[in-house]
């Protein structure tokens, strides 16, 4: 993952303000407010149903929100760039009967690259990804893997500046789910654009530089990730000879004593806002005897409960237990 340090801002890929969008009563998205600066990989992380289709298809123009408003790639109106989108959906879905490098230039072809122009370019990111050997073979006689790879090169046919992913590492074993992640990156390097929804917190802390947390249809925290895990203090792990001396002191009032090492101790405890120098020479001075010292920042898994609830974190690991562990 990549920090989002950069001091001036970068020009918005994406601007949403107070999405809305009811379905028969139910508010399925609930003022949702997203920035995505260009040339970022950038998540929209949840558990299923908590928005993040909705979200995407409103950004797209597939469906308008009740309320709120969004500029894609500078455009009120997404559809008057719609030809500089590439966009997977969650269902996927490809003419079985169809050739790979025909499927290729077909969905390119619905963002307006002539089919002649498709079909080359098809070729030649199959050869690029490995798959030049079924170039045309029916999607029919594919794997289930490679028929998304196929569709996920469709997405990119056309050379768009903004990529949009819903759930793309769902359906995908480990291999080519590290082959997609390598290819959000290249993308991104290049200077497009890549959003996508995920319900991995995993894909999430890999890939992106910011991220959208959204549970019940609103988002609780938008930004970069490591503001988000800056939420939760850094814990300090502290393992030191001396069980005790005026060096103590030091230590927070609140700290939690983990248990003992043979004659001293180990001690657990948020990391100071004065930071660790100052605790560094009040242990060195006072001959507490540091036998080992580290600094854990809190991961995004950790982040993502503190600002979304237990009861979201819950959602995500029922829903994605072995991919949570991967």
């Amino acid at each position: 993952m990549h920090g989002n340090g950069s001091a001036s801002p970068r020009p918005l890929a994406i601007e949403a303000r107070g999405l809305i969008k009811r379905f028969d009563g139910f508010t399925a998205v609930d003022g949702v407010d997203l920035s995505v600066p260009e040339g970022a990989v950038y998540g929209i992380l949840g558990p299923n149903g908590a928005g993040k289709t909705t979200t995407l298809r409103m950004l797209l123009g597939i469906i308008d929100p009740d309320e709120g408003y969004r500029r894609v790639l500078g455009a009120d109106r997404p559809h008057d760039v719609a030809h500089t989108i590439g966009y997977l959906p969650e269902e996927r879905g490809l003419y079985p009967a169809m050739k790979a490098v025909d499927a290729i230039a077909f969905v390119g072809a619905l963002r307006g690259l002539p089919l002649k122009e498709g079909r080359r370019r098809g070729r030649e990111l199959l050869e690029q990804h490995g798959l030049g050997y079924a170039a045309d073979r029916q999607i029919r006689q594919l794997s289930k893997g490679m028929a998304q790879q196929v569709q996920i090169l469709g997405t990119l046919v056309h050379k768009p500046r903004l990529v949009v992913f819903d759930e793309p590492f769902s359906g995908l074993d480990a291999i080519n789910q590290g082959k997609l992640e390598r290819m959000m990156r290249g993308l991104a390097e290049d200077g497009t654009t890549v959003i996508f929804s995920t319900h991995v917190i995993a894909h999430a802390e890999r890939l992106c530089d910011d991220v959208a947390i959204i549970a019940g249809g609103k988002v609780p925290f938008a930004g970069p990730v490591d503001v988000a895990r800056d939420r939760i203090p850094a814990q300090v792990r502290l393992e030191t000879r001396s069980g005790d001396g005026p060096w103590r002191a030091a230590l927070p009032a609140d700290l939690r004593r983990d248990g003992k090492s043979d004659g001293g101790a180990f001690w657990y405890f948020p990391l100071p806002e004065t930071g660790i120098e100052p605790l560094l020479r009040a242990l060195i001075e006072g001959e507490a005897g540091i036998l080992s010292l580290s600094i854990e920042r809190a991961g995004l898994h950790d982040a993502f409960v503190a600002i979304a609830g237990e009861a979201a974190a819950r959602a995500l690991e029922e829903e994605s237990p072995e991919e949570m562990r991967r």
